[in-house]
This record gives structure tokens, C-alpha cells and sequence, in this order.
């Protein structure tokens, strides 16, 4: 069985090497969107379209994502006349870009409307299509994030970590505005040596990564790693730290791999109250959430969060290796890889029998 899952390679991002390696043991050729309209040939025997992140577009510039917009308008369309069947998976509540953002809000009325199936990572995203996309409901179909356990190589232990220095925490994954790095550094330069802060990650732009380079020099106890993280160097960094630090933007974020990869590798988070938190239930006491409506509050609340995760540290000297070891155990239960791969197996032979 012909099949597109698109993006099928990410070198960044190893949740898509786990599904597209589960589709292709479970019988199906998956194809990239690209070839689509390669040949007649192809296109006849491609049943089923499922699309990843699909609604971003090229926001170099506005011309590049008005180009962008009219090519995936164009393409959805042909999907749409050709009567494939259309899944779309639901990463964020809305866009990250803020130039951009009504012409991925666009796509993604059009994916909502003509898809047969929607993929949720997160329970608050039905609440959120309930509110906004109510006609969708009866689309949407949860299926957790995968696990990372063991994915990136074995947890390592690190003898580096010692209760009686300062609190080590870690921001992993690419630099961009809306994960709030400048929010970050500012917060972490007010607890001056209590804290050492690690921001490991490719900035978007070199401007960009220019501005947290002299936010990070002048904030004293701030290590940038500005480059893009190697599979095989990531249990090392999660060794080397207490905890991570995701201080997200509460309005566009929802779900997040890097929480999944944490738990995967035994370490808790410093987080908003994204969906990915939320789902834990009563397992989120363990991680050190929180919520926010401005700015300043983000900054008030993250405070607290580090300043708590000191406490933790001193009065507690193994409280981050029991945090660790809970929150891997309950992503080994709710999000295992065996158990999601199944079901999205089990989600395209519905659409396809």
C-alpha cells in the first residue's frame, strides 16, 4: 500500500523516524509529498496523504510565504479532488510565527475542513477544537507522543552533578523567538551563581543568535552551545543536568518532544502548563509547571519555578533522581512507542478498509 507521510526524514527530530519505520514494518510504502505529481503512475497508487507541521510556511520573507501559501493551498486541493484520503496531525495550538500567522491559520481551516482524520497529541487540543472548530470533533483521533527511551543511546550517569553546588539546568533544541530564550536568560542572570543555565541549540537566524550571545555574556552564568545538538551528544547533555528549562509561549505551544525526550532520559522540567503537562494528571505534581497571562508574569512565574527547584536541590539532595525516575516511568506507560505505532496502524486500516 502506497501512502505519503510527509516530512518523511528529520534529521532533528526522531519522532518521525519512529512512525515512518512502524508504517514501513507494518507493509506501507511511504512516499514524500514531493512526488505526488511526479507521475500518473505514482499518483493512482497512492491512497492515503498524512501531513506533519503542513500548515508552516516560508517566513524568510512575505513574498516567499505568499509562494508558500498557493503552493500547499494548490496542493491540498488536488488531495482534496482526487478523494485520497487526508490525515493532518495537530502539533501546536497556532502558529509560531507572528507575520505569518494568518496564512498558516489558513491552512489550517482548510486542513481542519478536508481532512478525514485528525491526529491529537494532547487532550487539551480537543478542548481548544471544541472552541474553535466544533464540526471537527468527530475528526479528531488522540494518539499519544511517542517515547524516546533509548532512541538517542542508553541513559548515561553523570558524577558531575553534586548537591552542594549550584542548581544545573538545561534549554535543548532550536533557538528561536517563541521559546522565550531572551525571557529565559533575564530570569537566570537574577539568581546570579545559585544557578548555571545551558542553552544548547542552532539559533534560526545569526542575527538572532547574536542578540542571546550578548544577553548570555552579560548575564554571567549562562553557557551557549550554538549548534545544532548531534543524536548521539543528547544523553550526555541530559546526564550533565538537574533539570530542563522549556519556558514555552503559552499561545501557540502545545505539545512538546523535548518534554517527551526529558522523561525518555530521566530528568524533569521546568514547563508551562502546555497540553504534553497537562495530560500527566495527577503525574504533573512532578513536574515544575506553571501558568501565565503576560510577559511579566511568565518572567514572575518562571522565578518562583527555579527558585523552587533550588530549594529541591538543597533540602532534598536525590530529589531530581526520584522526579526523574516517575516521570519515566509514566512516559514508558502512556506513551509508548509500541502502543502509539499500533495505533496509527490501526487509524490508516480504518480509513483504508
Amino acid at each position: 500500500m502506497h501512502i505519503i507521510f510527509n516530512p518523511p526524514v528529520n534529521e532533528e527530530n526522531k519522532y518521525i523516524d519512529i512512525l515512518v519505520t512502524a508504517l514501513r514494518k507494518g507493509g506501507y510504502v511511504v512516499h514524500p509529498l514531493k512526488v505526488l505529481l511526479s507521475s500518473k503512475q505514482l499518483f493512482d497508487s497512492i491512497h492515503l496523504v498524512h501531513l506533519n507541521w503542513f500548515e508552516n510556511v516560508d517566513d524568510s520573507s512575505y513574498q516567499s510565504a505568499l509562494k508558500s501559501f498557493f503552493r500547499k493551498m494548490f496542493v491540498l486541493s488536488v488531495i482534496r479532488i482526487s478523494g485520497k484520503k487526508l490525515v493532518w496531525t495537530m502539533h501546536n495550538r497556532s502558529s509560531h510565527e507572528k507575520r505569518t500567522g494568518w496564512i498558516s491559520r489558513t491552512i489550517t481551516r482548510y486542513l481542519i475542513k478536508w481532512s478525514h482524520k485528525i491526529v491529537i497529541h494532547s487532550h487539551q487540543s480537543r478542548a481548544i477544537m471544541a472552541k474553535e472548530y466544533p464540526e471537527a470533533l468527530e475528526k479528531l483521533c488522540y494518539i499519544p507522543h511517542p517515547d524516546f527511551i533509548d532512541i538517542y543511546g542508553p541513559v548515561q550517569k553523570s558524577s558531575r552533578l553534586s548537591s552542594a553546588g549550584p542548581l544545573k539546568l538545561l534549554f535543548v533544541g532550536a533557538v528561536k523567538p517563541y521559546k522565550n530564550i531572551e525571557l529565559l536568560i533575564q530570569v537566570a542572570a537574577k539568581f546570579e551563581d545559585r544557578i548555571e543555565v545551558t542553552i544548547a541549540g542552532k539559533p534560526n537566524t545569526p542575527s538572532y543568535g547574536d542578540r542571546i550571545k550578548k544577553l548570555a555574556d552579560s548575564a554571567g552564568n549562562v553557557q551557549l552551545v550554538p549548534r545544532f545538538i548531534p543524536n548521539e551528544e543528547l544523553p550526555r547533555f541530559m546526564a550533565e543536568t538537574d533539570l530542563l528549562v522549556l519556558p514555552y509561549d503559552l499561545k501557540s505551544s502545545l505539545n512538546s518532544g523535548t518534554v517527551i525526550l526529558a522523561f525518555s532520559y530521566k530528568k524533569t522540567v521546568i514547563c508551562p502548563l502546555i497540553g504534553t503537562i497537562e495530560d500527566m494528571g495527577e503525574g504533573k505534581a512532578n513536574v515544575f509547571h506553571y501558568s501565565y497571562q503576560t510577559d511579566e508574569e511568565h518572567a514572575d512565574q518562571l522565578a518562583d519555578q527555579i527558585d523552587k527547584a533550588i530549594k529541591y536541590k538543597k533540602q532534598l539532595p536525590n530529589s531530581f533522581n526520584e522526579l526523574g525516575e516517575t516521570v519515566f516511568q509514566h512516559i514508558s506507560r502512556a506513551n509508548s512507542k509500541e502502543q502509539v505505532t499500533f495505533q496509527l496502524l490501526s487509524l490508516y486500516q480504518s480509513l483504508l478498509s
